[in-house]
């Protein structure tokens, strides 16, 4: 076997590099960042503990997919698969609209580009990795059994080979392609998704978005009425309500939602998508606090759908966001 590794502290260097191409193929699979990031370090473990035992029959980097496909097969093998609002109850008229969470481990979570999408020089590549990011199209992975979910993603992401994908899952190449027909043929009949954002923005689409954050943060319901999509779609995680057209939209933000007048959105980059870091005022220490990641979508020049994953002490500390912000909008401890 080649000598990939001579020391305990390169080999540590070597697996390292794999970990962001690695945590982006286990979240696809898992539809959790912090499954997808707990499969990789037990994935790292195993192929650590197990090294000398690899004998470089194949790549490291199709033996750490092995490794990690197993371990989400493994985790999957609970049966629990991830959802967003829509996937899980009818749109609520604003009438009926009701603040109920599920637990966490109900909701398709959100996860920054930085920690999933490795950096690669071919432009094409780049934009295939963040369609196979982007919420609606994991949340369609979650409807496929966990072995049509891996060769799905082995094949169509990542562009193996049906016989490269075949040697990981121990299994034929007439096995995977037969898998990948029906995973291709589940996907086919739900909803069709025609949300597109450049990479990177173009100019209109970037004027949307400061568009966007003007209505938002002043609170301007006919501005943002005017930037969505008559089908427009809100969800808020953990909360299985969502909202579905305008007027239902601005009226739950101008009721139930007020408290977020005068907010403070700060751009992210999450699944492939544009984002923002939301804040709203604090009137008990002075400032804003925490309140939201959201994730937008665009279809036609119109905002599509923003979906807000409001469990703060979780996101934020995952987007490296500050706990609190000062009335400057400057990150600041509260006391």
């Amino acid at each position: 076997m080649t000598d990939i590794a001579g020391t305990t502290s390169e080999l540590d260097v070597t697996l390292e590099k794999h970990r962001v191409e690695l945590t982006g193929y286990c979240y696809r699979m898992l539809g959790s960042a912090f499954e997808a990031e707990d499969a990789v370090q037990d994935t790292m473990v195993r192929a650590w503990r197990s090294y000398e035992k690899f004998e470089g029959r194949s790549s490291l980097r199709s033996w750490l997919y092995r490794i990690a496909t197993n371990v989400c097969l493994d985790m999957l093998n609970a049966g629990n698969r991830r959802a967003r609002p829509m996937d899980l109850t009818a749109a609520a008229p604003l009438a009926q609209a009701a603040l109920s969470p599920r637990p966490d481990n109900v909701w398709l979570e959100p996860m920054p580009d930085a920690r999933m999408l490795p950096s690669v020089s071919d432009p094409a590549e780049a934009a295939v990795a963040k369609e196979s990011v982007r919420l609606a199209f994991v949340a369609a992975l979650q409807q496929l059994p966990p072995k049509q979910r891996a060769v799905l993603i082995l094949r169509e992401v990542l562009a193996w080979k049906a016989s490269e994908a075949a040697e990981l899952l121990d299994t034929s190449v007439a096995s995977v392609n037969s898998a990948l027909q029906r995973a291709r043929a589940t996907l086919a009949e739900g909803p069709g998704d025609d949300t597109a954002v450049s990479d990177p923005l173009d100019d209109e689409q970037q004027k949307l978005l400061e568009r966007y954050v003007a209505a938002f943060e002043g609170y301007d319901m006919a501005a943002l009425t005017a930037l969505l999509h008559e089908d427009a779609v809100m969800t808020m995680p953990p909360f299985d309500l969502w909202l579905r057209g305008t007027s239902d939209i601005t009226g739950f933000m101008s009721t139930i939602g007020a408290s977020c007048a005068n907010s403070r959105l700060f751009p992210v980059n999450v699944n492939g998508t544009p984002g923002f870091a939301h804040y709203k005022p604090d009137p008990e220490n002075g400032g804003y606090a925490p309140w939201a990641v959201q994730v937008i979508e665009i279809s036609e020049g119109r905002i599509a759908g923003f979906h807000c994953f409001l469990d703060t002490p979780r996101w934020f500390p995952l987007f490296g966001l500050p706990a609190h912000l000062d009335l400057n909008g400057e990150p600041d401890e509260v006391q």
